[in-house]
């Protein structure tokens, strides 16, 4: 259907789960996708498999400076800059009496800063394209709270609070750029993998058990909505949270 057809995209953390599968939906649909991670081997198989005008650009999150040089780069190359997908994030457990100020800062610094700094670098180029979308990766840890992962629940709760910001910063600028923020529950990734199985990488096989266990989203549930707040269709959204969590946040504790 070519919903984003001519459009110029950005998506961190693209090197697997849900940021390769934003990639190859906004692709499908007729965007240019630059698939940013600091994995450059797995980046650049994604963006192989994207086809099309998919390039990869190695991309820290947390490094100002990169983050200048992978814009500009983008728009060198395509011209302009219309859809920002924050997708990078990282997660360790630990409740807030466990966590370590070092994980504490290092998760806050790529879930957290590396979405302001995402936001803050490519309004401008947005605006010279005319305007945009810039989509930033929540949780609904940042609705109701996740005891076992303090600092990765602070980290998305400023990301659901710096979007609104920024959505009312770009409004009152009138300056075209729209920010919302997605809010999945546990989605069938290597990252959720390793927490729900302890292990220090996730294979295919392991995400196939995760699938047989529960009723879990699955990335491609995630880019859909990615799709549609990247698009026209999606004009008048703005500052928006948008659920994808099948009710688990209206869903009482048991016992309750």
């Amino acid at each position: 259907m070519a919903r984003v057809d001519g459009k110029v995209a950005i998506v961190t953390g693209g090197a697997s789960g849900m940021g390769a599968a934003d990639a190859e939906v906004l692709s499908r649909e007729g965007a240019s996708v630059v698939v940013a991670d600091l994995n450059e081997a797995d980046g650049r198989a994604v963006a192989e498999r994207v086809g099309g005008n998919a390039v990869f650009m190695k991309l820290d999150v947390t490094d100002e400076a990169n983050w200048q040089q992978v814009i500009a780069r983008t728009v060198e190359k395509f011209g302009r800059l219309d859809i920002l997908v924050n997708n990078a994030g990282v997660l360790a457990v630990g409740t807030v009496v466990d966590t370590t100020l070092e994980s504490w800062r290092m998760i806050n610094a790529v879930n957290s800063e590396g979405v302001f700094l995402g936001c803050k670098h490519a309004i401008p180029a947005m605006v010279e394209s005319g305007g945009g979308s810039i989509i930033n990766m929540s949780s609904v840890a940042a609705i109701h709270g996740q005891s076992f992962v303090a600092a990765y629940t602070a980290s998305k709760g400023a990301v659901r609070a710096l979007t609104k910001n920024v959505a009312m910063y770009c409004k009152e600028q009138k300056n075209g750029v729209r920010c919302n923020s997605i809010h999945p529950d546990g989605v069938a990734t290597p990252m959720i993998v390793k927490v729900a199985t302890g292990k220090d990488t996730a294979s295919e096989e392991d995400i196939e058990k995760l699938r047989h266990v529960e009723n879990i989203c699955e990335p491609v549930d995630i880019a859909n909505l990615v799709l549609y707040l990247a698009s026209d269709e999606s004009r008048y959204v703005t500052g928006a949270e948008m659920l994808v969590d099948n009710g688990s946040t209206i869903t009482p504790p048991v016992g309750v």
